[in-house]
């Protein structure tokens, strides 16, 4: 059994054996106790520690009264708090919102270990423990409704969790610069109501303070054009101009947002409001975002955090993290997400792919960041000296494995781009396409002693890899990287859900499909292509499904993952489930909200199971299609 010693402490027993009077920060997790780089709970305490602060975790603590709270004393600093590495509602809900009975971040996998709306729960135990320690917001959770968002489950827009939990500062996106400038400031006694500059925060305002601020930079532009400064003009003039929805507004400037009332109860103003911060979510072209509320409060969300260099990603995950959970589960069996973490490497971070139903570039932003390849190899090198390691890597990726730098030149000058996408509708011109890297991280590893596979499961992005001029690294992860199927995400074939889902066109997937069969044929291999998919998207109609289950019948795909779309917080298609409404163009989108179609839409992606078959005979004659009866069903199946 793992030395318990090198964990953090989990109990007072534990800080005494390090000699500890008190604790700065207490860290409360939705999620069991994971010392891995996978789980944030892991990067952000041991990000403390580097910095000499000492932190306790209190992990999945009994929610039901605040004694908890207080095992390990008043914390110095405050409480830092997060809902696990899902959203809370996530983990508990299935999309036609029954109660799972799984908890893959629970001992045992166990279900009921954290409440709903964890985070919110969490700040009133611990301001309930000690009043009027400072009180830190983070994770998924936080960063996803970090403004007015569209709750699925209550099916309404919520106000900021913010306010909402009573926190007193809240840390979005990647958390690691803001968790350590949020302590050197309370360390140095400066009131956890004055940390109002931090980057990739947000804290609760006044709105008459906001409004004397902007004021005095409308001011100060004037003056600007007085003088006729012209390289400041272009720039700041813009920030002011709140109804350009067009997304040529520059960074450095306030941007007031349509206030709760309007966003609660005009689904048009709403998604202004998700249009302006879908597109000021960039550290170096993102404005400041003030969302006012009723009596004179508003939330106000700085510029994101400049996201880590290679350097800094490199010192992040090479921090003394005991690799596993701690040895207190393991009486309960362990924990069972740590089964697919355990021995695969985070190579970057970032995605540049704009997949409207994914909140990843909201959370993690759009301009990717990666590790050092003498990194990533060490970390393998330690994986393979494990007692438990058996020859495979399960993945050396990340959102998406292939992508290993920012998508341009641009991005590193000038933000990443407010009007257009890098891969959608097609691959932009300015775009470096180059596998290189990847190629030698994934023979580096290759070679290592004790290594009999590696694996690639946080997927490729196919698109990109055709637009690879070379096929070479296609080739390579046929003949090294693939064990019989490679699973890849089209999502969808037709263009009307494609191009809401912001996903490449059919043509690119059977072209990649085709070049992917011909370059096994001369493998000498015999490995399959294995699609995933997304039923119910917003402007999926069930003709739309139908199409997408003759594409399967005619192509002889079988979808090995077919997902419902999943309202979370914060994302695209999200926006578009609630309102009916594109938030960019404006146009009305169709959405599919009864359970019945949904249901007749998913079983037409597995026409060809036995239990789906009279669902399929409904859809097919809900959608005036009964002539294809016979050939998705068979022929016993003929109207």
């Amino acid at each position: 059994m793992i030395d318990r010693s090198k964990f953090l402490p989990v109990s007072r027993e534990d800080m005494e054996a390090r000699g500890w009077d008190e604790v700065d920060f207490v860290l409360v997790t939705g999620d069991a106790y994971c010392d891995h780089p996978s789980f944030g709970t892991a990067i952000i305490s041991r990000e403390l520690e580097a910095h000499s602060y000492k932190v306790a975790i209190l992990a999945q603590p009994n929610f039901h009264s605040a004694e908890d709270f207080k095992r390990f004393g008043r914390p110095r600093l405050g409480f830092l708090i997060n809902s696990g590495n899902v959203d809370s509602m996530v983990n508990h809900y299935s999309v036609f919102k029954r109660r799972r009975k799984k908890d893959e971040y629970s001992p045992g996998g166990n279900a009921g270990r954290r409440p709903d709306r964890a985070v919110i729960v969490y700040c009133n135990r611990a301001r309930e423990a000690y009043k009027g320690v400072p009180i830190m917001i983070g994770g998924l959770e936080a960063s996803l409704r970090r403004l007015a968002h569209y709750d699925y489950w209550d099916d309404k827009v919520r106000r900021s969790i913010l306010l909402d939990s009573k926190a007193d500062l809240l840390m979005y996106g990647m958390g690691e610069r803001s968790v350590v400038e949020i302590a050197d400031a309370l360390d140095s006694g400066i009131d956890v109501a004055d940390i109002t500059w931090i980057r990739g925060t947000c804290y609760r305002g006044r709105m008459s303070d906001i409004e004397e601020e902007i004021e005095r930079e409308r001011m100060l532009v004037m003056d600007t054009v007085r003088s006729n400064d012209a390289a400041k003009i272009g720039r700041s003039a813009a920030a002011f101009d709140n109804s350009d929805l067009s997304g040529s507004i520059a960074g450095g400037g306030t941007v007031v947002l349509p206030s709760f009332a309007e966003v609660s109860t005009d689904k048009r103003r709403y998604c202004d409001s998700f249009t302006m911060s879908y597109r000021n979510n960039d550290y170096i072209a993102g404005n400041r975002l003030v969302e006012p509320y009723e009596n004179n409060v508003c939330v106000v969300q700085n510029p994101p955090q400049e996201p880590l260099s290679r350097e800094e990603l490199d010192d992040v995950y090479e921090r003394s993290y005991a690799g596993t959970y701690h040895p207190m589960y393991e009486a309960e069996g362990g924990v069972p997400g740590m089964k697919e973490v355990k021995f695969s490497i985070v190579s970057v971070r970032g995605c540049f792919g704009g997949c409207a139903f994914c909140a990843l570039t909201y959370h993690q932003g759009r301009e990717v960041r990666s590790r050092s390849e003498a990194s990533i190899v060490a970390e393998a090198k330690r994986l393979t000296e494990l007692p438990d390691f058996k020859g495979y890597i399960h993945d050396i990726g990340g959102p998406t494995a292939n992508f290993r730098n920012p998508a341009c030149e641009k991005q590193l000058k000038t933000g990443v781009c407010k009007n257009k996408d890098c891969l959608y509708p097609g691959v932009c011109k300015n775009m470096k396409v180059d596998h290189s890297e990847y190629l030698s991280i994934l023979r580096a590893v290759r070679k290592l002693p004790k290594v009999k596979k590696v694996f690639i499961r946080s997927g490729i992005r196919y698109d990109y890899v055709m637009a690879d001029k070379s096929d070479e690294f296609l080739r390579e992860v046929c003949k090294y990287h693939v064990s019989g199927v490679l699973k890849v995400a089209p999502e969808h074939i037709s263009p009307n859900v494609l191009r809401h889902m912001r996903k490449p066109s059919k043509e690119v997937f059977t072209a990649f499909a085709e070049k992917y069969k011909k370059i096994n044929k001369e493998l000498g291999l015999k490995q399959y292509l294995i699609p995933y998919l997304i039923s119910s998207h917003p402007g999926s109609t069930l003709e739309d499904a139908v199409n997408l289950a003759v594409f399967l019948k005619e192509t002889g795909f079988v979808p090995d993952q077919v997902q419902d779309f999943y309202p979370t917080p914060s994302t695209l298609s999200t926006c578009m489930y609630y309102t009916g409404i594109h938030p960019i163009t404006k146009e009305k989108v169709y959405v599919a909200k009864s359970l019945a179609e949904k249901k007749m839409q998913r079983a037409l992606m597995h026409f060809n199971k036995p239990e789906n078959r009279e669902t399929v005979k409904a859809a097919l004659k809900a959608a005036g299609r009964e002539d294809l009866m016979e050939y998705l069903l068979g022929r016993r199946y003929k109207k």
